[in-house]
């Protein structure tokens, strides 16, 4: 029973992540953490690693759906690979370091980050616009050593791939909207590949992990996510074209702030 209706869960949070990702453009990762541990929590699964088990699972998922992204939008010519290999090593350190800070966190600490961070997200969502500009070219040199790695710090400690933070960056450095959310979704997978492939060497033996947990990877999660997105993605495309993304935009902006808050609640509660 308790595999059943872990297994309805996730097909459940796979199918709106899955959706949310098509129709608005966004990673999977801001629904897929708190949903993990709010599915988790309800089946009565607490610890200190819980949070750590929710990111973890979280960066697997994107390690598949990124690399599709990627290749899918490689096929128009979207991606900006010049921007791709500059930011990759950079963005691969902060990645690292983002998982050896992760993995010694408890899970109050990485919720507040998460609640935190995932505002601030949010509210770009939500009031960001396209005209706003830093400049006009990419960092180089110093901005991009500086930037990078930050991307991919930030990126691990709250389970995301490139797009939260990328998409807005290189938007704000002039690149049109198409390229930028191609090219995170390279950013995605040079984040997900090292941070996952860390988490699944760190954590064995934790008897407060959920059944099936692999280092702080959670197989049956992973597995369902994965199918249930590549399911219902491409539904969310065809409902993208049929409707105003905009005032949807706003609204999920609005559910993300709202879910950032209770984690941060319960962070603070802790």
């Amino acid at each position: 029973m308790e595999l059943l209706w872990l297994l309805i869960l996730m097909l459940a949070i796979g199918a709106f992540a899955g959706i949310a990702a098509g129709l608005l453009g966004v990673g999977g990762g801001i629904i897929l953490v708190p949903a993990y541990y709010y599915a988790f929590e309800s089946m009565g699964y607490q610890g200190d690693s819980l949070m750590q088990i929710c990111v973890a699972t979280s960066l697997a998922t994107i390690i598949v759906t990124s690399v599709r992204s990627v290749l899918s939008h490689h096929k128009k010519g979207a991606v900006d690979w010049e921007i791709l290999r500059g930011w990759a090593p950079g963005i691969a350190i902060g990645a690292a370091l983002g998982v050896l800070l992760a993995s010694g966190l408890k899970s109050q600490t990485l919720m507040l980050v998460f609640g935190f961070l995932g505002i601030v997200v949010g509210l770009y969502m939500a009031f960001g616009r396209q005209e706003w500009r830093l400049g006009s070219v990419m960092p180089t040199g110093a901005g991009r050593a500086l930037f990078s790695p930050v991307i991919g710090f930030l990126s691990v400690l709250m389970g995301i791939g490139g797009g939260s933070f990328g998409v807005p960056l290189m938007s704000l450095y002039g690149r049109p909207i198409h390229k930028a959310v191609a090219t995170a979704a390279g950013f995605g997978v040079i984040i997900a590949v090292p941070s996952t492939i860390g988490f699944l060497l760190s954590g064995w033996g934790d008897p407060s992990a959920p059944p099936f947990t692999f280092g702080r990877v959670n197989l049956p999660a992973f597995a369902i996510t994965v199918s249930m997105t590549l399911l219902t993605a491409p539904l969310g495309v065809k409902l993208a074209h049929r409707m105003d993304p905009k005032p949807l935009k706003r609204i999920f902006a609005g559910f993300i702030i709202i879910m950032a808050l209770n984690m941060l609640r319960k962070g603070l509660l802790a």
